[in-house]
């Protein structure tokens, strides 16, 4: 195991990690930007790093001035978390150059599993089923609409090194092919260096379904289940929860399996999580692999009762996987919610203000990194908090959950509580038939 670590991250990000390293008895620097020097996990750590300003790119996204700071403190890995560098390849690349472990996979994997249409070869190959629309990147306008009206309408153009919902146009007619390919391709390029294309059919209607992989460096591969996370604002995940109550113990154990191949046959190494639809004929079809843990893992571990940021860790330090297929056995169901400081009743606009009172619920899991008094700032995400009940069954989960989230105390700026109230309590969410259309419960 690692005597020190950096955590190239902040927020609620941080926290988590920290305190596994803390069990572990791993020493923990973080870093921080002028407008977190304040957040409570500063102070927690064996050392602290100002990086720079508040602008996340200026700060938070400077790969060499992160690689400084693990180098001048001493530190023999680094911990991305989830978001910013996390999927970077560059970053995971200067890191190994400079001596430093990347906690998370090979800059090999992530530059396979990065970009959409190799992931999807990588897929086909596994022996999962993927969406069917080009087979390669798209030549033109005209090519697109070739393609389209082969496929059949309605389709999606996306952005082959997309994600977040960015360079993507949905088309459901021959004439919106040629305006929708101009501005997915301008949005491509500008947010990602890349203007390529590649066209899916467009499942309306389809369940968004995640299976979390770990993988360790002597290319043994385990699966831990699915994820539902269909419950999402403009491709944005709310609410999460495992089991799905969509998918059969067949397709889920055929789903467990290949995406385990998937991970063994790129080489990958960590935890990651292969992403994929359920459309309406009932056929899971992958979608992406996001190289990294994600927030929602923290379902996963409940069930299954491990802690995968530990296991992230002893596998980056080239310890194999403990345990085998047949030793994963999940327990119950769980649920999380990420509560955001924003107003869901104003569409949704992010509230940055100060805590004036924070109390966590009893009787469930919160990850957070906020206390009363604590600014939250207005130049990042807003997540406050994860909030997980753990049940034996699913109707116990979501009346553990609702209970938790009443008595939840938090006061000073809005949050997306009753969102999560509204959506909880829901008739389609209850008979859990719901779907990506819509927020169960929410109308506004």
């Amino acid at each position: 195991m690692f005597r020190r670590i950096l955590i190239a991250n902040r927020g609620e990000v941080v926290a988590r990690v920290l305190r596994t390293c803390r069990r572990l008895g791993v020493e923990v620097v973080v870093v921080h930007s002028e407008a977190d020097r304040d957040a409570p996990y500063v102070q927690e750590a064996d050392e602290a790093i100002c990086i720079g300003p508040a602008p996340a790119a200026r700060s938070y996204l400077d790969r060499l001035a992160l690689i400084h700071a693990a180098r001048r403190a001493g530190c023999s890995a680094v911990h991305p978390g989830w978001g910013f560098l996390s999927e970077d390849a560059l970053f995971a690349e200067l890191c190994r150059q400079h001596g430093l472990t990347f906690v998370g996979p090979p800059p090999g994997a992530m530059r396979v599993m990065g970009r959409k249409l190799s992931a999807k070869a990588a897929a086909r190959a596994a022996g999962l089923e993927v969406i069917p629309g080009s087979e390669g990147a798209l030549e033109s306008a005209a090519h697109a609409r070739e393609v389209a009206d082969r496929t059949g309408y309605p389709v999606i153009l996306k952005a082959n090194a997309g994600g977040g919902g960015r360079g993507m146009r949905v088309v459901r007619a021959p004439g919106e092919v040629e305006e929708a390919f101009s501005l997915a391709t301008a949005e491509a390029q500008a947010a990602f260096g890349e203007a390529a294309l590649y066209l899916e059919r467009y499942v309306e209607g389809g369940r968004h379904i995640e299976v979390q992989v770990l993988a360790d460096a002597y290319g043994r591969a385990v699966h831990l289940g699915e994820r539902e996370c269909s419950v999402q604002r403009k491709h944005q995940k709310l609410l999460e929860e495992s089991p799905s109550p969509a998918l059969t113990d067949e397709v889920r154990a055929a789903a467990g399996e290949r995406c385990a191949r998937l991970a063994a046959q790129i080489g990958y190494q960590g935890a990651g999580t292969v992403e994929m639809l359920l459309d309406e004929g009932g056929t899971l079809r992958f979608m992406e692999m996001n190289c990294r843990l994600q927030v929602e893992h923290t379902i996963t571990e409940a069930r299954f009762g491990l802690d995968l940021v530990e296991a992230q860790l002893r596998v980056a330090a080239n310890e194999p996987l403990p345990f085998t297929q047949a030793d994963l056995r999940p327990q119950g169901h769980a649920i999380e919610v990420r509560l955001n400081a924003e107003d869901p009743a104003d569409g949704f606009r992010p509230a940055p203000g100060t805590l004036t009172r924070w109390a966590a619920p009893e009787g469930v899991r919160v990850d957070t990194h906020v206390r009363a008094g604590y600014a939250v700032p207005p130049f990042y995400d807003s997540l406050l908090a994860k909030v997980i009940a753990h049940a034996p069954d699913r109707a116990t989960c979501i009346a553990r959950l609702q209970a938790a989230l009443g008595a939840l105390e938090v006061e000073g700026v809005p949050t997306t509580r009753p969102l999560f109230q509204a959506v909880l309590d829901s008739p389609a969410f209850l008979e859990g038939r719901y779907d990506t259309r819509a927020i169960p419960g929410w109308r506004s």
